[in-house]
């Protein structure tokens, strides 16, 4: 083959000089086209207040500017999920993370089904959320639950995004199981303990799964019943690992073992351990977009579009809002 490349290259050397003396330029070759972004989608698992590691994990996506195209989340998850999608950053949920308590979204009940109540989470999520539903959110989120009734595992996507993280969030044992049209639903981690599989529904083509794995009870015991049922569903979650594992392709596993289920306090030290475990994937993650084509995520489009719908309105008169009517 060497022979034949020496003529190739001869000939071509020969019409470039051709060219030259007859005054031509010789066109470089077209560079060829990038090829088509992955899109990318963030799973985020259920942990209580360890889920405040997801905020870390968002910030340093944010900071390096990696596009997100879908979040999916199951309990804390989803929460965390429903904020970020709704447009607050990782620096405002960050700063309220700070001053979260068990006691802004539960409360004690006498009920022969759950010790608390998270129907406080409502008005909590009211203050938190930027938009009321999935349909105006910035970012494509599902929010996992799990039917109380069938055992099923089922995907919120559409309608109210209080109601859906409530049912995410409704821990058996603790919290009241959440009805909505009828149907009773618990927390997510039953059917989707790391929500991989959703995102690949969505049309997500890598997903990143971050598994916050931490047992409930130490080498001293159970403290308390809920000690005892966490315990019981971390081990579940640990034998159904395979189920969404299959879904992923790069895991984010934060060292949060030593943080207790219901330290709030810790958010700092937790928030900072995902940024940590967070940077430790980015060299594959950026491997995923190199030589691809440079392309806004949804959030980003979303963020384009509005400043010019501003411009274009700068300077005309005040619109008075229309009024309301029940449908």
């Amino acid at each position: 083959m060497r022979p034949f490349s020496k003529i190739v290259r001869s000939v071509k050397a020969f019409r470039e000089e051709l060219a030259r003396r007859q005054g031509r330029v010789v066109e470089a070759p077209a560079p060829l086209p990038l090829a088509k972004r992955p899109r990318i989608g963030i799973a985020l698992g259920g942990g209580f207040a360890r889920g405040m590691t997801h905020i870390g994990v968002l910030k340093v996506f944010e900071q390096e500017r990696i596009p997100i195209d879908y979040i999916a989340g199951t309990s804390v998850g989803a929460v965390i999920g429903a904020a970020y999608c709704s447009g607050m950053s990782a620096k405002e949920m960050e700063e309220i993370a700070m001053l979260v308590r068990f006691k802004d979204f539960a409360r004690w009940t006498i009920s022969r089904f759950a010790l608390c109540s998270n129907d406080r989470m409502t008005g909590f999520l009211e203050k938190l959320l930027k938009v009321p539903t999935f349909e105006k959110l910035r970012i494509p989120l599902a929010v996992a639950a799990t039917d109380l009734t069938t055992g099923q595992g089922v995907v919120f996507k559409s309608g109210s995004l209080i109601d859906a993280v409530r049912a995410s969030c409704a821990y058996p044992g603790m919290f009241l199981p959440v009805n909505l049209d009828g149907k009773l639903y618990v927390d997510g981690l039953l059917g989707y303990p790391v929500p991989a599989k959703p995102l690949r529904e969505m049309g997500a083509e890598r997903v990143i799964s971050v598994h916050l794995a931490a047992h409930w009870v130490t080498g001293k015991g159970p403290r308390h019943i809920f000690d005892v049922i966490g315990q019981c569903f971390s081990i579940a979650q640990e034998r159904m690992s395979t189920f969404w594992k299959q879904h992923t392709d790069l895991m984010v596993e934060p060292d949060i073992a030593r943080f207790g289920y219901d330290e709030f306090q810790r958010s700092p030290e937790m928030i900072a351990i995902g940024e940590a475990a967070t940077r430790a994937i980015l060299p594959q993650v950026r491997a995923w977009l190199e030589g691809t084509q440079p392309e806004l995520a949804p959030a980003e489009l979303q963020t384009q579009s509005a400043e010019k719908s501003s411009s274009k309105v700068s300077g005309a008169p005040a619109l008075q809002p229309t009024p309301l009517t029940a449908k």
